[in-house]
């Protein structure tokens, strides 16, 4: 991602995929996915759903900059699982994705052409199903400010379209909002020109 391009595509809503070859089925699942921890609950519930399935095979990129990927083969032989997964992420360029593809042995052996063909399918099925939303890199600041200001920052949060997270309003309120990558500068020079209002950047999501 470039430094003037703030935008990228993830999914939606969770969607699934089913592909079968010889007997064997490749269920996909696809999940808007932030949060690393998450991917061991994930895994339970879907073992849980599928107690009789031989392999979870996955791959997941998160941060709007897709630099953290990982992927599992699960058992299958190494490199016909998590990484065919991981290639049909890489090649819809999405990212905070988490695609899980749960196998049915069906008693014939695919061989790793078949496989690698089968688990990238089984994905494609399941992204198909998906609606791939654009999403913005954003910063998260703090607001600090005097209860009497309140306007003023009220009015400058409106005008520059910025979501509030929290707001803590008492005789010193502090609101953390999200600015969008792009309007960082406008919104720095804008708060710079208001008095006894102080701010912080918090993160960026």
């Amino acid at each position: 991602m470039s430094l003037f391009d703030d935008t990228y595509y993830s999914i939606a809503a969770p969607s699934e995929g089913l592909f079968r070859d010889k007997g064997s089925k490749f269920l996909a699942y696809a999940y808007p996915f932030t949060d690393e921890g998450q991917l061991k609950v994930i895994i339970a519930n879907l073992k849980t759903q599928h107690p009789k399935a031989r392999h979870y095979c996955w791959a997941y990129r998160i941060t709007p900059d897709r630099s953290v990927f990982r992927l599992n083969d699960d058992g299958e032989p190494s490199g016909t699982a998590g990484r065919p997964i991981l290639h049909m992420l890489l090649s819809k360029d999405l990212t905070n994705i988490l695609v899980v593809v749960v196998r049915y042995f069906g008693g014939t052996l695919l061989g790793v052409p078949g496989l690698i063909n089968a688990y990238k399918t089984a994905t494609k099925l399941a992204l198909e199903e998906s609606e791939v939303i654009p999403c913005t890199v954003n910063d998260v600041y703090a607001i600090s400010f005097d209860y009497q200001q309140m306007n003023e920052v009220m009015r400058l949060v409106k005008e520059e379209n910025l979501a509030i997270l929290k707001q803590d309003f008492d005789n010193r309120c502090v609101m953390e909002v999200e600015v969008r990558k792009l309007q960082v500068n406008q919104f720095v020079n804008r708060m710079e020109k208001l008095t006894s209002i102080a701010y912080s950047f918090i993160t960026t999501k």
